[in-house]
């Protein structure tokens, strides 16, 4: 498919200067940041957070749940608390020098030009683009690379606080047309509005409560299909649970609500996709269950006005990814009978299985995505979590390896199949995003947009080692430091792990890496088991009942930077956003003598009540179901909020969450801060910071993420012993 539709995630996290938003921290040799903190623990008083009586039965067990009142996030009870909570967060963080130091520094290094990856559509070029410091990405287009471009939409002039973002676009085939999507205090909700490209004015067309979806053009560009959810009643909107997926389309001057097209009323947890063929020619629709990437695969044709739906896959047993189409053949990435992924050619005029042709079969390397672009595919995998591309022709041979920068992640490759040329960004943990251009005819790369930072990354280096986890499996970790630096036990170390649906964590740059290294502090990032560096197999291996692999996988990385003299115990900090947060949540509860901070960032930490708040229920294709009396048992075992034992010398802890969080709600810090403050007597802080109008991540603006980074580092450095 070409890029009609730009979902904005990834890019932004790219142009933020964070591809991956890896954290962690601490110190306390540096005689002045320990002397403050200890300081400022000695006054240590939190706020009261009364326990209440609530009991939960879940078959025979019966769980207590004393903080239920924090659920009620926009109580008077629950506001002063944050109020509160956050008073005393600052009060620690204030007293530590190298707070101001790192925020000056990362504002140093966060202000250089970033690029993402130009699009072409209806004959007009589009890219995002920030200056520096500007809180929010700017969509520019132009009528060709190179030439000069001009301000499209840009998100900074929507709101005064720079917390209205722009979450997905989509231009019209015509090029006349920008469909964009814009979220408010990073919040996940989000409303479509339509901006007339030839004017630079938006139309009065606007289409709310969308989530989770980009928009999909019909070819005449009359108007768009999306995917939407039924607006909340009677309960708060961040929290209320999103069931029964709908879509619909939308025409251009649509005064009324937009057409309902599509809708499963016996199916809440599946979630459908529409998208249009690049000819025109097909409507695609794509099921999934929850966050489970299996889906179904139903095609119809839109040249004949009287066709069904063919049901090309009607069964949960695979992921079938699109790819593109050429007349009737579709071009499709599965795991059918391939774990790490393959290509395989469907004819839709036989669309039996016994039809279907394999064109570039399965590899040792996992198969991150395919592009159909110049009558070609670029395939792009992942070698023990690095970039490989490759370009295949339509029969499945090779034509060249693209050669690449180095260690690091490549994206983009998007196009049409008449495509002369593409586009495609190459970061690592110490080079950011350049953009290079890709001339499909000699399959020559040159470089497009290269930014310039304040400091010279040569004098920085990454290493991947492999080490055993528990049970003996070999997991990767990339391990970044300035050249030549010595081995230390002394060495605080930033360790940053997710592990977790599907999702690899690659190399990517952000300006915190560096203000860490520079100082002589380590940053790595370990490859667990749940995420999606090793295909399918990798990831069925880190979820339900055997997601206690993925918190052996982690404590084994700190065991091995120990065992290696790398570091030593408490001079690691660990963190993780999300998934990643219940994985810190987790690891500190499990190990907490190896760990000097813990950094858990939006955290599911909950893990008896994840599924009843906003899309919680989609993620049982992942941790299971508290409801299921097996996997329960899981669940409760490692659940970072009912694990909290009285008595227990865990590490300082810093979490991080928004009050709009609205993909993992607040209420998940809110109560672990609690029941972490009510059972921890020792000195080490027990920290929550609140984000006020904050949500998950996407979209903040780039002032607010280096507020957080500079907190955080300092945090960490001031436990670690950073110097």
């Amino acid at each position: 498919m070409s890029q009609k539709t730009l979902y904005l995630a990834l890019a932004a996290a790219i142009l933020a200067g964070c591809a991956n938003p890896m954290t962690a921290s601490k110190t306390t040799n540096d005689a002045a940041s320990s002397e403050a903190g200890a300081s400022a623990r000695m006054e240590l008083s939190y706020p009261n957070s009364p326990r209440g009586n609530t009991v939960d039965s879940y078959g025979e067990v019966k769980v207590a749940d004393p903080y239920r009142w924090l659920e009620s996030i926009d109580s008077p009870q629950t506001a002063q608390w944050v109020k509160q909570q956050n008073a005393v967060t600052n009060k620690v963080l204030e007293a530590i020098p190298a707070r101001a130091d790192f925020k000056q520094r990362l504002t140093e290094l966060w202000n250089y030009e970033r690029f993402g990856v130009p699009f072409n559509e209806g004959g007009r070029w589009f890219y995002m683009r920030n200056n520096g410091l500007q809180d929010q990405n700017v969509l520019y287009t132009m009528q060709a690379p190179g030439e000069e471009a001009v301000v499209l939409l840009d998100p900074n002039t929507l709101s005064t606080d720079g917390k209205l973002a722009l979450n997905a676009l989509s231009v019209s085939p015509d090029g006349n047309f920008l469909a964009y999507a814009v979220s408010s205090g990073g919040s996940d909700w989000q409303t479509w509005k339509i901006r007339d490209i030839r004017t630079g004015k938006d139309l009065d067309d606007s289409v709310p409560w969308s989530k989770f979806s980009g928009a999909s053009w019909a070819h005449d560009s009359s108007g768009f299909y999306y995917g939407g959810f039924d607006e909340p009643k009677g309960q708060n909107l961040l929290k209320a649970a999103n069931t029964f997926q709908k879509v619909y389309f939308h025409k251009i001057g649509q005064k009324t609500p937009a057409n309902l097209v599509f809708e499963q009323p016996d199916k809440p947890g599946q979630s459908a996709y529409f998208s249009v063929s690049d000819d025109g020619d097909y409507l695609i629709n794509s099921i999934n269950m929850g966050t489970d990437e299996r889906n179904l695969l139903h095609v119809q044709s839109l040249r004949n006005k009287s066709a069904s739906w063919l049901k090309l896959v009607d069964q949960f047993e695979d992921t079938y990814n699109v790819i593109g189409n050429v007349g009737s053949t579709f071009y499709l990435q599965t795991t059918l009978n391939a774990p790490k992924y393959q290509v395989i050619a469907v004819d839709l005029n036989k669309p039996a299985k016994t039809n279907w042709r394999t064109l570039i079969a399965e590899s040792d390397s996992t198969l991150q995505g395919v592009s159909l672009v110049g009558n070609s595919l670029i395939a792009n995998y992942l070698s023990d979590a690095r970039s490989v591309v490759k370009r295949f022709d339509l029969t499945g041979k090779l034509i060249a390896e693209i050669a690449l920068p180095g260690v690091g992640t490549a994206s983009g490759f998007g196009g049409k199949a008449s495509s002369t040329e593409t586009f495609y960004s190459f970061a690592s943990f110490t080079q950011p995003n350049e953009v290079f251009r890709l001339d499909l005819s000699n399959n020559q790369a040159s470089s497009f947009k290269k930014p310039k930072l304040a400091v010279d990354t040569s004098e920085f280096e990454t290493v991947q080692v492999f080490y055993p986890s528990k049970d003996g499996t070999k997991i990767p970790m990339f391990i970044t430091q300035k050249k030549g630096q010595p081995k230390s036990p002394n060495t605080p170390v930033l360790l940053y792990g997710y592990g977790g649906f599907n999702i690899p964590m690659v190399p990517g740059f952000s300006p915190a890496i560096i203000a860490w290294v520079e100082k002589g502090g380590i940053w790595a990032v370990a490859n667990l088991r749940g995420g999606g560096e090793y295909g399918e197999a990798w990831h069925q291996a880190g979820i339900k009942q055997n997601r206690q692999n993925v918190f052996d996988d982690f404590a084994a990385a700190a065991d091995y930077l120990i065992a290696e003299g790398i570091t030593a115990p408490k001079k690691i900090a660990i963190n993780g956003r999300s998934n990643g947060g219940l994985l810190v949540g987790a690891t500190m509860l499990q190990r907490p003598e190896l760990f000097g901070a813990a950094i858990p960032a939006v955290g599911v930490l909950d893990m008896l009540r994840f599924n009843v708040f906003t899309i919680g229920k989609a993620w049982e294709s992942d941790y299971g179901s508290p409801q299921n009396p097996s996997e329960f048992k899981a669940l409760f075992a490692y659940s970072p909020l009912h694990n909290v034992r009285a008595g227990v010398d865990y590490p300082p802890t810093l979490i991080l969450t928004g009050d709009h969080d609205d993909r993992v709600y607040p209420a998940h810090s809110f109560k672990f801060a609690a029941e972490l403050q009510h059972a921890y007597k020792g000195d080490s802080p027990q920290l929550i910071r609140i984000e006020t109008r904050g949500g998950h991540g996407a979209g903040k603006p780039t002032s607010m993420v280096i507020d957080e980074f500079a907190d955080w580092l300092a945090f960490s450095s001031s436990n670690l012993g950073l110097k």
